[in-house]
């Protein structure tokens, strides 16, 4: 029976290089910020429940989604916001689940769930064993201000919205403490990897 590993952190603590290196290993990684991606491509059943809800006006020229539109919607609104994650949502759930059975038939030893809000979104039935990426709140702050762009305001807004990482280490089955080098993250993912059998 394949392993299912939740993978999460918090924004700019390194888990998309962590992800990276799984896929390097040979391991599936699915990746829930791609996947909610693809669910509100031109044409989608979300894609359609999301212009019915918010109308036309959040559209581009090219009938695509205009993000900032619709995020400065629903950014100032919780139940706008609500109403959109419930859209959203179960169609990303839906595509993971099924991408994961794929995977399953196929023999995979070991398949890796990438989900950033797998805390706060309840989604820990979903997956066996979850690694948390860790960084300092000082070092995630830098990473995220160089990362994106941000004055030091917005990046601690952007940090104070999701859940403190010092709580996810405190509910995770395995830690990845990326405040080193590359190679010191990797080595401790593979010993993460050895330890539960999966390599």
């Amino acid at each position: 029976m394949a392993l299912i590993i939740g993978l999460t952190g918090g924004i700019a603590s390194g888990k998309s290089t962590v992800a990276k290196m799984l896929l390097e290993l040979g391991i599936p990684v699915i990746d829930a910020d791609q996947i909610a991606r693809e669910v509100v491509e031109v044409g989608e059943e979300a894609y359609l429940q999301i212009v019915k809800e918010f109308g036309e006006e959040i559209l581009q020229e090219d009938r695509t989604i205009d993000r900032g539109k619709l995020g400065s919607i629903v950014f100032h609104d919780k139940e706008k916001r609500q109403r959109l994650n419930s859209i959203v949502h179960p169609a990303v759930r839906k595509k993971m689940l099924m991408q994961k059975d794929q995977y399953i038939r196929s023999g995979e030893n070991a398949i890796v769930l990438d989900i950033p809000l797998l805390f706060e979104s309840n989604l820990t039935h979903l997956v066996d064993k979850i690694i948390v990426v860790y960084v300092d709140e000082h070092i995630q702050l830098q990473r995220l201000m160089a990362r994106n762009g941000l004055s030091k305001e917005e990046a601690e807004a952007r940090m104070k919205a999701q859940m403190p990482l010092i709580e996810k280490v405190s509910k995770a089955d395995a830690v990845i403490n990326n405040n080193g080098t590359i190679e010191e993250t990797k080595q401790q993912l593979l010993n993460i990897l050895a330890y539960w059998d999966v390599l």
